[in-house]
């Protein structure tokens, strides 16, 4: 009994039990990012827009006649986060490219922000390397049309020079931002359990990506990123904008 009360006081003191927990609690909107748009009666792959890697919203207008339509795309490479004005409605892959549009009848923003992963560069798919969105895309059988293409500077725009306010009540993506303390310094890593999909920077470092579907739940913060006393996180968040913690973790997390 003795030892299970002194291994167990030890632990406390290292920290290993009480995992930090971070407040993201001021937002900027992703219009800061925005690159100059470009507009097309069909869609456009990335491939064609000259993005190589990254972000593209894809929007346009809809009408919708019931209150559930099919929304269903021939290509998504590699994931897409769906909302129907300023409202999360799913997410699609190239293995699940249809889902349901639950709104009233009338008239509403699309909005298709799609991620490119990454390019093939090996295999039997090597020929076939597009990107985004392309093919047809339709609504309960509808073709779509008339669309406005908007690459993002997620990655290389300096996120220190972007303007926060602590409205978080905009339902859209958006970047995320808020503080830690460290009064030792070592290699922590970011569980981020919960959230879905984007980008994060410790103090204006980018740090790394992540995905809900992957097997590893963390992020390693080397110990160079971090200072004694505060420390700042920005997230870039493409589908769970409900989620506003994040904790620090002293070991991996997975699955």
């Amino acid at each position: 009994m003795k030892w299970r009360i002194a291994l167990s006081l030890a632990i406390l003191a290292s920290g290993l039990v009480q995992a930090q927990e971070i407040t993201l609690d001021k937002k900027a909107s992703l219009t800061q990012v925005y690159l100059p748009a470009v507009t097309s009666e069909q869609l456009l792959s990335m491939n064609d827009l000259n993005v190589e890697f990254g972000y593209v919203l894809y929007q346009t207008e809809i009408t919708t006649q019931s209150d559930s339509e099919e929304l269903e795309l021939e290509n998504v490479r590699d994931y897409a986060a769906v909302y129907v004005n300023g409202k999360l409605q799913g997410t699609l892959t190239d293995s699940r490219k249809k889902m349901a549009i639950k709104t009233e009848p009338g008239k509403y923003l699309l909005q298709i922000y799609v991620e490119n992963i990454g390019r093939i560069t090996y295999g039997p798919e090597i020929t076939d390397n597009s990107k985004g969105l392309f093919g047809e895309i339709t609504l309960d059988g509808n073709d779509i049309e008339n669309w406005k293409m908007l690459p993002l500077n997620v990655r290389k725009f300096p996120v220190k020079n972007l303007a926060y306010d602590s409205d978080l009540t905009d339902g859209n993506p958006g970047f995320y931002k808020g503080t830690f303390r460290m009064e030792g310094l070592k290699n922590t890593y970011l569980d981020i359990s919960g959230w879905g999909m984007g980008e994060v920077w410790i103090n204006s470092k980018y740090l790394g990506s992540y995905w809900e579907e992957e097997k590893q739940r963390s992020i390693l913060i080397p110990t160079e990123d971090l200072v004694q006393g505060e420390n700042e996180i920005v997230v870039f968040e493409l589908k769970h904008h409900q989620q506003k913690t994040m904790k620090l973790s002293q070991t991996p997390v997975f699955k």
